[in-house]
């Protein structure tokens, strides 16, 4: 909820309305992706240059939607429909040890992540001006603390966590000199580069 209402204010503070701000967090239900394309649009950048931003954000779904295929069964349009649930927090938790993921899980999830997201950029956007900066609360660590979270538990093999190191070396060494997003993706690189044969 608190992550959806921060969007909510930036998306209010970069010049988008209460309905828009809410559409956009139930149709696109990508984080960072919002956070980026709506931080970039604000401060005056141009659709295109915003819109690479959150696709090369979201590229990461790519490698996450290839490692849950096997377990999503039925017909496309079934596969199509669920693997809209298909998130951070739903991949990380759904994951099994061994390399198998639990679809039940994922769904368990990612629905409420969904409803609290949509309804905290709702309540965010429409008291934008009320709740003032974001800044005094600290917001800006909550994205990381939740990958953070998301990370820790998988961090208990050795290959692991050099795998962790190096990715996060690789998305450090970036980010001041790439565009939002490709960080992301080069840091991608290390975990294709460190997964075991």
């Amino acid at each position: 909820m608190t992550l959806g209402l921060s969007f909510g204010v930036v998306a209010a503070r970069s010049g988008f309305d209460v309905l828009t701000a809410t559409v956009m967090s139930l149709t696109t239900y990508a984080g960072s992706a919002q956070f980026a394309a709506v931080t970039l649009l604000g401060a005056g950048t141009g659709v295109p240059i915003a819109l690479a931003a959150a696709t090369l954000l979201n590229l990461r779904y790519l490698a996450m939607g290839i490692a849950v295929a096997p377990w999503f069964e039925g017909p496309w349009w079934r596969r199509l429909a669920e693997s809209q649930m298909i998130v951070d927090a739903s991949w990380a938790v759904g994951h099994r040890p061994g390399g198998g993921f639990d679809r039940g899980v994922m769904h368990w999830i990612a629905v409420p992540f969904l409803v609290l997201w949509v309804g905290g950029t709702a309540v965010g956007a429409h008291f934008a001006s009320a709740i003032g900066s974001l800044d005094r609360f600290g917001l800006d660590a909550i994205v990381p603390a939740m990958f953070l979270g998301l990370l820790w538990p998988r961090l208990s093999e050795p290959a692991d966590r050099r795998v962790a190191i190096v990715a996060a070396a690789i998305a450090l060494a970036t980010t001041p000199l790439t565009p939002p997003g490709m960080p992301v993706l080069l840091a991608l690189a290390a975990v294709v580069a460190g997964r075991p044969r």
